[in-house]
């Protein structure tokens, strides 16, 4: 029986986690991190105050986590837009760029909160580690259209981290709260031509799907 209790114990705390990270990111993709202070999370998870302290410390472990959340969820959405591309590295570059924009563009408060808004250090730490894994990303694709003689010779871990760079950069602007009105297509298309010709040395695009 004390078996069972703990068991259920540990369902309903695990449950309530879920609760206050969910929250938190819901109010982040609304207002940024001001948005969510510690009362309103827990007012929107349904919890006390005091739980949520206790599943986080600070409020800087509970927007870490968050981060995470968030950013895995976006590095899994890039990864399979690449894998999903029976074609070419370019192809499958395009795919994963596209992607990462369209995304960003769609939900630009969140993008904002994971690419560029102010954080703190903890949350700034885990924005690196996810640049890292974005880069990762890429570089796989990358590394394996040079071996098969797709692209052009290259460091497919620096171009990597550099594409990763500049998406976030142009992306910047667009997503930016003070942002006034853009063509998300003509966003997207640029983003996706600049990365296209920096990686194999050409003008046109991929064209995944024609």
């Amino acid at each position: 029986m004390a078996y069972r209790a703990t068991e259920r114990t540990e369902a309903r705390k695990a449950e309530a986690r879920e609760r206050i990270v969910t929250a938190a990111r819901e109010l982040i993709a609304h207002g940024g991190y001001a948005e969510a202070s510690v009362a309103a999370v827990a007012q929107r998870a349904g919890v006390a105050t005091g739980t949520v302290y206790r599943h986080f410390p600070s409020k800087a472990d509970l927007f870490a986590e968050v981060f995470r959340n968030a950013s895995q969820h976006e590095v899994d959405a890039v990864v399979a837009a690449a894998e999903e591309v029976e074609g070419t590295a370019a192809e499958r570059i395009e795919a994963a760029v596209e992607a990462f924009s369209r995304r960003a563009l769609r939900g630009r408060r969140l993008a904002w909160a994971l690419i560029a808004e102010p954080v703190d250090p903890a949350v700034e730490a885990e924005r690196l580690v996810y640049r890292r894994a974005y880069r990762d990303a890429f570089a796989g694709v990358i590394a394996a259209g040079v071996e098969s003689g797709e692209l052009p010779e290259q460091d497919p871990v620096l171009t990597a981290a550099a594409l990763v760079g500049a998406m976030a950069e142009a992306l910047v602007g667009p997503v930016s709260p003070t942002a006034t009105a853009d063509d998300t297509e003509a966003v997207i298309a640029s983003i996706r031509d600049f990365c296209l010709r920096s990686v194999t040395g050409t003008k046109e695009p991929a064209h995944v799907g024609s």
